[in-house]
């Protein structure tokens, strides 16, 4: 399958765009160089993706920070001159030659209440994506996909039980009362996200797309915002075991029942290159006033532990009275259990920080 004039046209404009951003400081630019355009250009997987699939985003969004998305899951391969270095780049140190190590949640018993007196953690959540095996990533989806995946995932989910069972609300045909109530929440996903809109990750809106909680709130899943599945585990307070055991739960009981998009190499498949390999984001939301005020000296720690900073209201947002999201950066080339533990000695490190600095 040849890639069509008009997408070459189009590549050839994003990739001179992209040279001429001088204040670009995307992974998608730094990686980009004109061998690899050349090299990879003329290449489609055999769902019909290309480069331009792969790009768009980064070349919409000059500020992105990243730039690239993968079509679907055998981009990563065919495209892997472009994806193989950012992976290492963002994942500190995940190299090419390196493979990611098999599934291994570990000791469920490790993880403890980070702040028993409850007085910097104003919650605590885990998540972890997963695409289902044999279907592609939003730009290549058709709309018949999407309505089979949505049955697939709402009848599996229908099928947990004790602390997990609860109701999945389809975005379509949403009444406005239900709606709010997901809002108030904080539960529900909104389109428009500018950076998943220029990567063609939200065709067909909302058809397909829905979200699952169970009664106590405890426990979330999306189905096809950014990626096939986030599984969601979070609950007010520091009590990092506790939402940990329900995500493990929640996935292996999942997975019993729909198989999940895997790679040899790269681990869980997802339409992001950040979210690859364990795709485990444990995060607090921590108020650290003293620390805050310095804030040189809070990435410095964050970094120590190869922790993520930023402000609550998710990715490029400012932090509000001192509250910040921090969470665990690398997701590939370490287990489940070495993330989240990763996070958890950062955040009683940052904590002991804050407690000695009053």
């Amino acid at each position: 399958m040849a890639v069509e004039p008009a997408v070459l046209e189009k590549l050839e404009a994003g990739f001179k765009k992209l040279q001429e951003a001088t204040d670009c400081k995307s992974l998608l630019k730094k990686y980009l160089s004109k061998e690899i355009f050349d090299q990879l250009k003329n290449k489609k997987t055999s769902l019909g993706a290309t480069l331009l699939d792969v790009i768009q985003s980064g070349v919409e969004n000059l500020d992105s920070g990243v730039g690239i998305y993968a079509p679907d899951a055998e981009a990563y391969s065919l495209f892997a001159p472009l994806f193989d270095p950012i992976i290492e780049d963002y994942h500190v140190g995940f190299k090419q030659t390196d493979k990611h190590p098999a599934k291994d949640f570990g000791d469920l018993n490790a993880f403890v209440n980070v702040d028993p007196e409850n007085k910097f953690v104003i919650s605590t959540r885990v998540r972890c994506g997963r695409s289902l095996q044999g279907y592609p990533f939003n730009p290549c989806l058709t709309e018949a996909q999407y309505k089979e995946m949505e049955d697939k995932v709402s009848s599996t989910l229908s099928g947990l039980e004790g602390e997990l069972k609860g109701t999945y609300y389809p975005l379509t045909g949403m009444g406005k009362e239900v709606q709010q109530k997901l809002i108030d929440d904080h539960f529900l996903f909104k389109e428009g996200d500018r950076f998943l809109q220029a990567a063609n990750a939200c065709r067909y809106w909302p058809t397909g797309r829905g979200i699952y909680h169970n009664d106590n709130k405890t426990f979330l899943v999306w189905c096809n915002e950014e990626d096939h599945l986030r599984i969601i585990s979070m609950q007010m307070g520091g009590d990092l075991g506790q939402v940990y055991r329900r995500l493990v739960t929640a996935a292996n009981d999942i997975e019993k029942r729909v198989p999940f998009s895997h790679h040899d190499r790269l681990g869980f498949l997802t339409f992001c290159p950040t979210n690859l390999g364990t795709t485990i984001r444990a995060s607090v939301h921590i108020k650290v006033p003293k620390l805050a005020a310095n804030r040189d000296k809070l990435e410095e720690v964050a970094g120590k532990f190869n922790l993520q900073v930023r402000g609550t209201r998710g990715e490029h947002t400012e932090a509000e009275g001192g509250v910040y999201d921090i969470s665990n950066k690398r997701r590939m080339g370490l287990t489940e259990f070495q993330a989240v533990k990763e996070m958890q000695d950062g955040i009683l490190e940052l904590i002991k920080m804050e407690t000695e600095l009053s």
